[in-house]
């Protein structure tokens, strides 16, 4: 991939800190000024009582890296006969690292519909299903498995909150010519985005997201270019590449 199209670039990245560095080395690595600005705050609640009885559970679901850490550092041994699921690529790979094997994930996608997608959820009927979280979400996975027939409990491990990231710096370099475009990884954190920066910039910036529906609400708050880049790392990266590739 010739990445030559991104070099001085100022590339927004609004993932909390804690996930945003292998995006921001990416971008640095192909030439690209990878710009800090977590605008979502992660923080500790207490272990969930789901994880005091995990042998009670016929699959575990995990919606995102920081929910596989939070979880997997009370665990002191998964379960034999416990299935693991993930919602994307990044928790498959963190339920790996943390020895967890078979785990199921979407081969496309890194969202509830493509993990429900998977031929192995279809028949849930009497399966008692746990999902790690970050506080409420979307409603649509547990929704669609007890649909199935399971029974759904939800076990919140962390607390997606609003950053406290000084916007002055950010709001200097935009003035002054330096961001070339914003990342985004949810609703969420676009929101947020928002609320720390305003929403004026998003008219003249391009924006990538990684869903249709985190487009729908992006071009609601007046985004004027959405670009659906996908959620994986590898994926936000060659999008940009090609984005300005294709404006040199």
């Amino acid at each position: 991939m010739d990445t030559s199209s991104l070099r001085g670039r100022g590339i927004v990245v609004t993932r909390p800190r804690e996930l945003a560095g292998a995006l921001a080395a990416a971008i640095e690595k192909a030439g690209g000024r990878a710009i800090l600005f977590p605008t979502i705050a992660i923080e500790d609640c207490p272990p969930p009582d789901a994880l005091r009885k995990l042998d009670a559970y016929d699959l575990a679901v995990f919606v995102s890296p920081t929910a596989v850490q939070k979880a997997m550092a009370q665990v002191a041994r998964w379960p034999a006969r416990l299935r693991a699921a993930a919602i994307g690529g990044g928790s498959k790979r963190e339920l790996e690292r943390h020895g967890v094997s078979g785990v199921l994930a979407p081969g496309e996608g890194a969202d509830s519909e493509a993990l429900l997608g998977l031929p192995e959820l279809e028949r849930m009927r009497g399966k008692r299903v746990v999902v790690f979280r970050g506080g409420a979400g979307r409603p649509l996975l547990g929704e669609a498995l007890a649909a199935r027939g399971a029974t759904v409990e939800y076990a919140d491990c962390y607390r997606r909150t609003l950053a406290n990231t000084d916007p002055g710096p950010l709001l200097a370099l935009w003035q002054g010519g330096g961001v070339d475009a914003v990342t985004v990884s949810s609703s969420e954190g676009l929101e947020n985005f928002v609320t720390l920066v305003g929403a004026a910039h998003l008219a003249a910036t391009p924006l990538f997201v990684p869903h249709e529906r985190v487009a729908v609400r992006a071009r609601q708050l007046g985004s004027g270019e959405v670009i659906v880049a996908g959620a994986s790392d590898d994926a936000v990266l060659e999008r940009l590449v090609a984005y300005f590739h294709e404006r040199a």
